[in-house]
């Protein structure tokens, strides 16, 4: 069967460079998970006024204060069925600075003919993403419209207090490697978060996700 990723992109996802179709080609049908090792090139962050921002961001493991340069990092990419039955990857990334580990969490499920990103330990943000490619097969994906869920609080996230993402993933045939260049605006105050690095993948064969990768919590509210 397809994966999430060909079920929300159709016909574009072909278009994806081999290296990429094979990626985010990862599901549970296929038995196999994508786990990639390398540096970030540089990590920055906005001004002195996002710390706060990001330090929220940092209880959850939604986002990461820290900034560097040549930051080891991992990024684990493995397909499981969630609590709800639907099918889920991991896109879970942890960083080595400065002797200590920051990690980023987040699951993304197919939900009405779109993936849905569930950031941080507890789920509690739902995040659209858009899915195209550009003239070079490389993969740009864009945040759009995000709600938060907590017990039986549930509302549309405002932008105001958020940032929207846009991500390019590419593959470099010369050096055999991925490449991910991210920024984080807000909508009135800027940038506030990006990274750009390199990694290599390794494919394993899997039936589960193991328990560290996944969410203290899963939500069922899209």
């Amino acid at each position: 069967m397809s994966s999430i990723f060909e079920e929300a992109m159709g016909r574009d996802f072909e278009r994806l460079h081999p290296m990429l179709q094979r990626r985010f080609g990862v599901g549970v049908d296929r038995g196999e998970a994508c786990v990639g090792l390398g540096t970030m090139t540089q990590i920055r962050r906005g001004p002195w006024w996002t710390v706060p921002f990001l330090q929220i961001g940092r209880l959850r493991n939604i986002l990461i204060p820290d900034t560097g340069t040549d930051i080891p990092f991992i990024i684990e990419n493995y397909p499981y069925r969630d609590p709800f039955g639907r099918e889920t990857v991991t896109f879970v990334r942890e960083y080595t600075i400065n002797d200590h580990r920051s990690r980023f969490d987040a699951t993304m499920v197919l939900a009405d003919g779109r993936i849905v990103d569930y950031l941080g330990t507890h789920q509690h943000l739902a995040v659209d993403l858009a899915l195209t490619v550009d003239e070079t097969g490389a993969l740009i994906l864009t945040s759009d419209a995000q709600r938060f869920y907590e017990g039986p609080i549930a509302f549309r996230f405002p932008m105001i207090f958020s940032g929207r993402a846009r991500l390019r993933e590419s593959f470099d045939e010369r050096t055999n490697t991925f490449h991910v260049d991210l920024e984080v605006h807000n909508d009135r105050f800027g940038f506030l978060f990006g990274y750009t690095g390199s990694f290599t993948c390794e494919w394993i064969p899997v039936t589960d996700a193991p328990e560290r990768l996944k969410p203290k919590r899963h939500e069922n509210r899209i």
